[in-house]
């Protein structure tokens, strides 16, 4: 019933939006002066290149901002469903497979993680583009690159990242709500026939036994060393720096260079500095980025794509939408940083 009212509400919105744009291009033609219709796109009109910075030559660099939750689920609103991070994502480069002009690809990361097979994808996919095309990777990391918003940096040429950056969170955390206390309190049991003795291991209404808890961390540390796998082949790192990198700790900037996880340390005009240097663009190359609408005074930290992202939401609940939304599973996240929009 709620999706249904739900629905027609934003059916009504979308109707009334273009006759608004219509009204406002009649009064406009009556001579009325200083009025301006925005179309305000959403998801689904077409990405379009903006020109950031106006370099020399023919030679871009391509800013994709990858900020917030890593998934692959869409997050739905009110009025609206926003694409999750791996569909935007997907759709800047393929995209970017059009023009032979992008040199360097600068990803500019603000992400404490997310869903493991969200960051396995992002990090296959930019893989397989620089494997493809040749195209130069650059990282920029942000506020946090930690978890699986480092794990999508690893395939990176160079990662930079701000003096305060906070990175690293390097490992496996599984999330599995258990309810039976409150069941009890309110007179609740739930009986469940079962085919086999591990068949509901992980359900939120009883206690997981020694055995289903070894078979949780088996597949914890499974995908914990194949984030440490792929450290190793992207990064060059000493066992014993491997090893202290392992505990999944987090680090400012100065202690993760010191151990080999980051190139630089700098800021987003360094970082677009050096890739134009990089792909032989120079130190000032031409910076561009898609978006689905034009923003007025433009610039290179306006990580938007359209008008509408971040809105929709009844009520913000700031840190609890991102933990409210999780799904139990294996994620590549530091909690903490959960909240990040």
């Amino acid at each position: 019933m709620h999706y249904k009212i739900f629905s027609l509400i934003r059916r009504s919105i979308q109707i009334c939006l273009p006759a608004a744009a219509v009204l406002l291009l009649l009064l406009s033609s009556q001579g009325c002066a200083n009025v301006r219709v925005n179309t305000m796109a959403d998801e689904t009109d077409p990405l379009r290149e903006f020109v950031l910075e106006q370099g020399e030559g023919r030679g871009k660099v391509l800013i994709i901002p990858l900020r917030g939750f890593i998934s692959d689920m869409p997050e739905f609103g009110l009025l609206r469903t926003k694409p999750s991070m791996v569909q935007e994502f997907m759709s800047q480069l393929r995209f970017a497979e059009n023009d032979k002009n992008i040199k360097t690809i600068l990803l500019v990361v603000n992400s404490p993680g997310g869903t493991t097979t969200g960051s396995d994808i992002i990090y296959h996919e930019i893989e397989g583009f620089k494997k493809k095309h040749g195209t130069k990777i650059v990282v920029c990391m942000m506020d946090i690159a930690t978890s699986g918003g480092y794990y999508v940096s690893l395939p990176a040429d160079c990662i930079y990242a701000h003096p305060t950056t906070l990175t690293g969170s390097i490992g496996v955390v599984f999330f599995q709500p258990k309810l039976q206390g409150l069941m009890g309190k309110i007179g609740i049991d739930m009986a469940v026939t079962k085919s086999g003795a591990e068949k509901d291991m992980g359900s939120p209404f009883r206690q997981s036994t020694e055995q289903e808890n070894k078979i949780f961390q088996g597949v914890i540390d499974q995908l914990a060393a194949q984030f440490l796998t792929k450290l190793r082949s992207n990064r060059k790192i000493s066992e014993e720096n491997i090893k202290a990198i392992s505990s999944a700790r987090v680090y400012l900037a100065d202690d993760a260079l010191k151990l080999g996880m980051i190139d630089k340390i700098g800021y987003l005009k360094d970082a677009i500095a050096e890739s134009g240097r990089m792909a032989g663009l120079g130190e000032r190359p031409n910076v561009i980025v898609y978006r689905r609408m034009e923003y007025p005074n433009d610039n290179i930290y306006n990580t938007s794509v359209n008008k509408f992202e971040g809105s929709g939401k009844l009520l913000d609940l700031g840190v609890l939408n991102s933990v409210t939304n999780m799904t139990p599973g294996f994620y590549y996240l530091w909690t903490p940083g959960a909240g990040l929009e």
